[in-house]
This record gives structure tokens, C-alpha cells and sequence, in this order.
């Protein structure tokens, strides 16, 4: 018992020092930061006013290693995220927001049911926001040598975002990642895509016309299909080449015709898809899942899914989001 107080005891005191050091660089980085911003459109007066508070969060490091995506199988992930209580927010929602979700769905040629699954997945529709400082979080990545440059890009921008008072930084508290509103928009897709639907001349991603509306026209500037799959689950027959079978978000690769993969394909008549398709397979939990089989669960995912790997780079977001979908659609 006394070995295990003295490792604790240890421990505690090597978290504490650590912690101690990052503070003492992460004030020093905030000097060359400082330089950095002056030369991207940002006036001393804006950085000095949102970064007055900032601080380095060491949770925020935590939360970066360790993310469900990485660790939950397929089955579980997709089931938390697609529960009968969700599809039922997401009708009630719909009922009560009709109006405006079909004028949106309809200008930006994109599904109201889409809509509805991302708001879902992402914040619980709107419950779930996130509470943390955004420009905390997004300095601390920044900070964090595993991926300064992208984050270090969003912070930039978001204080750009002040500075052309688009966005107002008293109200910037969201998810750990630094992503806002009920769609979760990371500072460069705000930039990007965010619109001022009810014409204030103020963006509000945490009001549901803004949100929507902006969520649609980045769908939209993407490329989504309405008349195109998602995905389609498939039981794979063991003569399939190894390079074939995709666990990584990053990209898609060995992509052919639906019409090449029929010999590897147990289920393959019963698909009922446009053998033209362009296609690429995916087995989400071989790699992060321990003792995954290599072939179970596989998916063929289409341009629509790939779509989706661009708002949240993570196979089994972009499951869920496409399962959630269908289920709200079989409910409306």
C-alpha cells in the first residue's frame, strides 16, 4: 500500500510540473501568436480583447487522444447515435420547425432529413452544444505540436471572424475541437459557408435559420446528390484482395464500378443498385478495434458518404449520420 501512495504521490507531482512547463511555453508561444495574427488582418485591439483570457487546457489534450471514433466499435458507435429517442427529437423537431427546414431543403437541393441526422449526431438537435472556451481549446491545439498547423489556421480565422464582426467571441463556447453552434462549424467552414439566412447582419449558429441555411449551402458547395446512396452494408466472400478493404478515413482508395466487386460480394443480387456506381469498400473496426475480423463489418459507401468524411473525418460518423437519416425518413 505504501508503494502505491508514493507512485501516486509521484505522479501527481510529475503531472503538476508538466503542466506547470506547458503554462510557462504556451505564455511564451502566445507572443510569437501575437505576430502571427497582426500579419493576417487581425488589429492588436482585437487580439488583445479575445485572447485576454485564454488559457492553456490540458483536458483539451486529453480529449485529442482519446475519442470514441478511435475506439468503439462500429455496432455500439452507430447504435448510441441512432436511438428510437433520437429519431423521435429529430420528427418533433421537423413539426415544429416545418416552415423553414422545407425552404431550406428545397433552395439548397439537399434532404431535410440530411439536415436533421447531422444536427442530431452532432448536438442532440441543439441540446448539446459543447461548454468549453473555443479560443482556449483552439490555442491549446494549436499549441499542442500534433496538429499546430491545421489548428493553428482555425484560430487565426476565427479571430478574423471577430475582428469583421461576424462572429461575437463573448458567445464562442462550444465543443473541445473548437467546433460552434448546432452543426458544430469549425472557424474556416463558418468562413466558408456560414450564412446570415434572416438577414441581421450578424452570423447565429446557435439559432436555427442561420444554422440550418449554412449547414445546407456547405452540403450543397460539396457536391451532394439526392438521388445517390450512402451506403449499403455487404457480407464479403474471403477471395477479396486485401487492397480493397479501406479502415482509414482519410481517404478512399481502390475505388471501382459496383459491377467489379460482384465476385467478392456474398449479397450481391440483392443490392438493387446501378452497377456504375462508383464504389469503394470500408471495414471500420479492423485496425482500432482489437481482434476485429478483417472482413465483418464491411460497407460499400458511395460519393454521398464521402461527402460526409469531409464535414467529420470518421468512418463510423459518416455511418451514423447515413443510418440516422434513413431512419427519420422512414418516420416523416
Amino acid at each position: 500500500m505504501k508503494i502505491i501512495n508514493n507512485l501516486s504521490v509521484i505522479f501527481i507531482l510529475f503531472f503538476l510540473t508538466n503542466v506547470k512547463a506547458n503554462n510557462i511555453e504556451f505564455n511564451e508561444w502566445l507572443i510569437s501568436l501575437k505576430k502571427l495574427a497582426l500579419n493576417n488582418q487581425i488589429s492588436s485591439k482585437t487580439f488583445d480583447t479575445v485572447m485576454s483570457d485564454v488559457k492553456f487546457l490540458p483536458k483539451v489534450i486529453e480529449y485529442d487522444r482519446y475519442q470514441p471514433e478511435f475506439y468503439e466499435d462500429t455496432k455500439t458507435y452507430i447504435a448510441k447515435r441512432t436511438s428510437k429517442n433520437k429519431i423521435k427529437k429529430g420528427v418533433e423537431l421537423y413539426s415544429n420547425n416545418k416552415g423553414l427546414i422545407d425552404l431550406v431543403s428545397k433552395k439548397y437541393s439537399v434532404e431535410k432529413e440530411l439536415l436533421l441526422a447531422l444536427m442530431g449526431i452532432e448536438t442532440n438537435f441543439g441540446t448539446y452544444v459543447g461548454k468549453m472556451d473555443i479560443i482556449s481549446s483552439l490555442a491549446t491545439l494549436s499549441f499542442d505540436k500534433r496538429r499546430s498547423k491545421f489548428f493553428t489556421n482555425e484560430l487565426i480565422t476565427i479571430l478574423q471572424l471577430v475582428e469583421r464582426d461576424i462572429i461575437d467571441h463573448r458567445i464562442l463556447y462550444g465543443s473541445w475541437a473548437g467546433a460552434f453552434g448546432y452543426f458544430q462549424f469549425m472557424p474556416t467552414t463558418i468562413n466558408k459557408y456560414a450564412i446570415d439566412f434572416n438577414n441581421n447582419d450578424r452570423i447565429e449558429l446557435k439559432e436555427i435559420n442561420d444554422s440550418f441555411a449554412s449547414a445546407a449551402n456547405y452540403l450543397d458547395k460539396m457536391g451532394w446528390n439526392n438521388n445517390e446512396p450512402c451506403f449499403v452494408k455487404i457480407e464479403l466472400k474471403k477471395n477479396i484482395p486485401i487492397k480493397f478493404l479501406n479502415t482509414s478515413a482519410k481517404g478512399i482508395e481502390n475505388k471501382m464500378k459496383l459491377e467489379f466487386f460482384k465476385k467478392y460480394i456474398v449479397n450481391y443480387d440483392s443490392l438493387l443498385l446501378d452497377e456504375k456506381l462508383l464504389t469503394g469498400i470500408i471495414t471500420p473496426d479492423k485496425d482500432i478495434v482489437p481482434d476485429a475480423k478483417n472482413l465483418n463489418p464491411a460497407y460499400l459507401i458511395f460519393n454521398n458518404y464521402e461527402l460526409i468524411l469531409k464535414w467529420n473525418r470518421s468512418l463510423r460518423f459518416a455511418l451514423a449520420v447515413c443510418t440516422l437519416k434513413k431512419n427519420i425518413s422512414n418516420e416523416l
